[in-house]
């Protein structure tokens, strides 16, 4: 998988709004070219529509105690996510995003994506994989 790329603003919101225990985070296919300077929130960098097997996805997050006081928060999977076409195709996007569905102040905090290269659709029995380390993790905080 291609490198994850944070937008600047959820280098702040961690400090500020997010709460990395207990929020949700959603992934999910976007066609729209992120600016990690200034897109803030998921309606910066839309969806695209959900169907014929592709739909947002729901990440877990943990909180891993390496030591006394320390530790890493990974925001994580418990597998690769594999959307596949049924009934018809879906895109085209190029990038796979992340965003806090919890935050209010924004509404809908990004997180980052990873840029699949070039606009895709995925045909009728078709699949999309999203290759994640040998952990699951999309990051690390440690």
């Amino acid at each position: 998988m291609a490198t994850f790329t944070f937008f600047h603003e959820w280098k702040r919101y961690q400090g500020t709004v997010v709460n990395l225990e207990s929020d949700v985070f959603i992934m999910y296919l976007s066609n729209d070219a992120p600016v990690v300077a200034t897109d803030t929130v998921k309606a910066d960098v839309v969806n695209i529509t959900e169907q014929n097997g592709y739909a947002q996805f729901t990440l877990t997050t943990s909180w891993v105690e390496t030591g006394a006081g320390t530790g890493i928060w990974s925001l994580r999977n418990n597998a690769d996510k594999t959307w596949t076409a049924s009934g018809g195709s879906f895109g085209p996007f190029q990038y796979v995003c992340i965003f806090d569905d919890t935050t209010t102040s924004p509404v809908d905090a990004i997180v980052g994506y990873w840029d699949a290269g070039s606009a895709t659709t995925i045909t009728t029995g078709n699949s999309f994989l999203v290759d994640l380390d040998s952990n699951f993790a999309i990051y690390d905080l440690s």
